[in-house]
C-alpha cells in the first residue's frame, strides 16, 4: 500500500509519553518502514500489486523483523527504514499462510532497539493499546481493543481470536500493536468494519495476535514456513450472506483449481461432502478437514434451485508462488 510521507495522525489521537509506563519514543522507534518490490509475473502481483509498502517490527537485536506476510510474499527486493534515520536492505525469510505472519532479516545494522514480544499478555475488549506505523508518535494512535473474536477472510483465511482495535489506523499493514506495558501484542493486518449487537458498524483494524508466533517461529526460521502439512487450497473467493445464512462463490483465482471445477460466481455452497455450512468460518474449516493439500474437496452447491456436486482437486498454495532467494 503506497504511503504519503507527509501524513500525520491528529495530535489528539497520538499516544502521550505521560500516559505510558515505558519509554514511548524508544519503543516506537522499533517500528520500521518496509518497501517491497515484487516481479510482474509473480502469482500475487495481480491481486496485491508489485510495489507494496507498510511497516515491520524489529523483534531481535540480530535484525529479525516481523511483519504481515502479504507485504513481502514473492518479494525480490525489500528495504527497511527507521524513524531515526537510515535504510538497509532486507531478505525475505518466511511467510505463514495460516496466521499471516511474515519474517524479514535486515541485512544491515538498525540503530534501534527491538520491541519485546508480549506473548502471554492477556488482551481483551476495553484494554488500551497503541497501534503504530513507522514514524514515531506522529504515526501512532492511542487505541482501544474493541473485540477479540473470530475472523474469516474471503481468501481461504481464518483466525479463531483476532484482535480488533479502534480508532482505525490509516496505514495498518505490518503496524505494531503495543500493550500498555510496552510489549508487542499483535501485527496489523486489515482495515475492516465491525459491529456488535445493535451498534452501528465502525471502522477498526484487524490485528493478528502475537500469541500465534511462538509455536511457529523456529520452523519459519529453519524451513521458511511452519513444518506442518499444508492446507488444501482451492483458489476460491467466498462470501457470507449474513441475512440468508449462506456462503456463496464470489470469484476464483485464474490459476487455482476451483476455476476448472465448473463453479460459477453466485453459486450457493450448502455443504462440504455431507457437512452443512452456513458461515464462512464453518466453510473453511470443513474444507481444511478434507485432508492435506492435494486432497479432493467435494462441495454441494445450488445454482438456480438446481443442486449439484462439485469436486475440486486441491493444491498447496505456496507451490504457486516464487520462493525467497538471497541476492
Amino acid at each position: 500500500m503506497p504511503r504519503n510521507i507527509e501524513w500525520e495522525i491528529p495530535s489528539e489521537l497520538q499516544p502521550k509519553p505521560a500516559d505510558c509506563a515505558f519509554d514511548l519514543d524508544n519503543t516506537l522507534a522499533g517500528v520500521l518502514g518496509l518497501q517491497a518490490t515484487i516481479p510482474e509475473d509473480a502469482f500475487t502481483a495481480q491481486t496485491l500489486g508489485t510495489e507494496r509498502a507498510g511497516s515491520g517490527v524489529l523483534i531481535r537485536r540480530d535484525g529479525l523483523v516481523l511483519t504481515i506476510g502479504y507485504l513481502i510474499t514473492e518479494a525480490e527486493s525489500i528495504w527497511l527504514t527507521s524513524s531515526v534515520g537510515g535504510a538497509v536492505p532486507g531478505h525475505l525469510l518466511a511467510y505463514d499462510q495460516e496466521t499471516g505472519f511474515g519474517l524479514v532479516q535486515a541485512l544491515g545494522r538498525l540503530a534501534v532497539s527491538p520491541i519485546e514480544l508480549g506473548t502471554g499478555v492477556r488482551v481483551g475488549a476495553g484494554d488500551r493499546a497503541i497501534i503504530a506505523a513507522e514514524g514515531g508518535r506522529r504515526h501512532a494512535i492511542a487505541a482501544t481493543v474493541v473485540a477479540r473474536q473470530e475472523f474469516a477472510g474471503h481468501w481461504e483465511y481464518l483466525l479463531d481470536r483476532a484482535i480488533f482495535t479502534a480508532p482505525a489506523h490509516p496505514f495498518w499493514g505490518g503496524a505494531a500493536l503495543i500493550s500498555s506495558e510496552g510489549m508487542l501484542i499483535g501485527i496489523g493486518s486489515l482495515h475492516v468494519q465491525h459491529s456488535s449487537g445493535r451498534q452501528l458498524r465502525r471502522d477498526v483494524n484487524m490485528v493478528v495476535p502475537i500469541d500465534l508466533l511462538p509455536a511457529i517461529l523456529d520452523d519459519m526460521l529453519t524451513y521458511g514456513r511452519p513444518n506442518r502439512p499444508p492446507r488444501p487450497w482451492l483458489g476460491l473467493y467466498a462470501a457470507e450472506v449474513e441475512d440468508d445464512n449462506a456462503v456463496v462463490v464470489a470469484g476464483m483465482s485464474e490459476r487455482g483449481p476451483a476455476i476448472k471445477s465448473g463453479l460459477r460466481p453466485g453459486d450457493r455452497i450448502v455443504a462440504v461432502r455431507d457437512e452443512p455450512v452456513s458461515t464462512l468460518a464453518s466453510f473453511w474449516r470443513r474444507v481444511w478437514a478434507s485432508g492435506p493439500a492435494g486432497s479432493e474437496v467435494v462441495l454441494q452447491v445450488v445454482r438456480d434451485n438446481d443442486a449439484r456436486t462439485v469436486r475440486i482437486a486441491s493444491t498447496d498454495r505456496t507451490r504457486m508462488m516464487k520462493a525467497p532467494r538471497l541476492h
